[in-house]
């Protein structure tokens, strides 16, 4: 399936930028990428999808292509949840389907409960519907005064935007982010970056760090509350080799993970299988349709979400919960 073609949607601070397979007349499938990372997260995943779905895949405010907010306007998490809004209303979508990666799947859970109406699927690749506090709650403060001290500091030092070589570009993603391949690091740059005479410049904008300085950590008690209000179906899919095992290496406790999951099947009162295995073309193909099966375990990322890893033969996730892009 090739790509259709991409969009600009009009926003007041200028444009989300977004590209679409697929027919325009077909079921509707938005797809939210990870933290740092664009729209061409999905790109390899999506052929692998079933043909008679419209996939659109956004780029996020100061993300990819899409334009950055005005100065003086932060990036909250709730701005992301409203920006699925104004991409749903652009495209005159009143009821659709959710893809989302990572920081992405948070984004569609929080849209799912405040709009359940609209949504018909959610579904999660390595990716909790929301953000839980566990052990986070001694540096909610801390998150906080950072990100605003941050924006300050940005927008004070008016550095121009640093240009390199995309050579030097590539490898200092790849330096800093091990388990990412090159053919990955290039396909994240070809719509993170911009060419100009001297070489290429990143995309996102300098406000934007750490997912923690944006986010909405909610109590498990909050979460229970938030999950009722959902009607969609939810699908999540969780790599064992994925976040946990790049990011959390010293995390051995799946209980949160456990906890949504268990969660998420006593108030939907629907409780589809339970698989264990590689999830590839022919797994990855029934995703937009799942019945409501609330957890697959698939032993490697890359055959769930070529488009999210660089080598298609390596069980090394490429992307992971705060993108490859915080270190370059």
């Amino acid at each position: 399936m090739g790509l259709i073609s991409e969009l600009k949607l009009a926003v007041p601070w200028g444009h989300i930028a977004a590209k679409a397979w697929g027919s325009h007349q077909a079921a509707p499938v938005l797809c939210l990428h990870g933290w740092l990372d664009n729209a061409n997260s999905f790109d390899r995943l999506i052929p692998l999808l079933p043909k008679d779905f419209n996939y659109v895949a956004m780029d996020f405010g100061g993300h990819g292509l899409s334009s950055h907010y005005s100065p003086g306007f932060p990036y909250h998490y709730q701005n992301f949840v409203s920006e699925v809004r104004r991409v749903a209303a652009a495209l005159k979508w009143n009821r659709f389907s959710l893809l989302g990666h990572s920081f992405g799947g948070a984004v569609g859970g929080m849209f799912s409960c405040i709009f359940p109406e609209m949504v018909d699927k959610l579904i999660l690749l390595e990716s909790l519907p929301f953000v839980l506090d566990t052990n986070e709650m001694d540096n909610l403060l801390t998150y906080k005064r950072r990100a605003i001290e941050h924006v300050l500091q940005v927008e004070a030092s008016r550095k121009p935007e640093q240009v390199v070589s995309p050579e030097e570009m590539l490898q200092r993603l790849l330096k800093k982010n091990s388990h990412a391949g090159e053919e990955c690091g290039k396909h994240l740059l070809q719509r993170g970056t911009t060419q100009v005479a001297t070489g290429v410049w990143l995309n996102r904008d300098r406000r934007i760090t750490w997912a923690e300085h944006c986010l909405d950590f909610v109590s498990r008690e909050l979460f229970m509350h938030y999950i009722k209000n959902l009607q969609a179906r939810v699908l999540l899919v969780k790599a064992t080799e994925g976040y946990y095992a790049l990011r959390r290496e010293d995390d051995a406790d799946k209980e949160t993970v456990m906890f949504v999951v268990s969660s998420l099947k006593s108030v939907l009162k629907e409780v589809g299988a339970q698989g264990s295995g590689q999830l590839g073309s022919a797994g990855a193909a029934r995703l937009p349709w799942a019945p409501p099966v609330h957890l697959f375990s698939c032993t490697g990322t890359p055959a769930l979400a070529p488009g999210l890893t660089g080598n298609p033969r390596s069980n090394q996730a490429s992307c992971c919960y705060y993108g490859p892009w915080n270190h370059i």
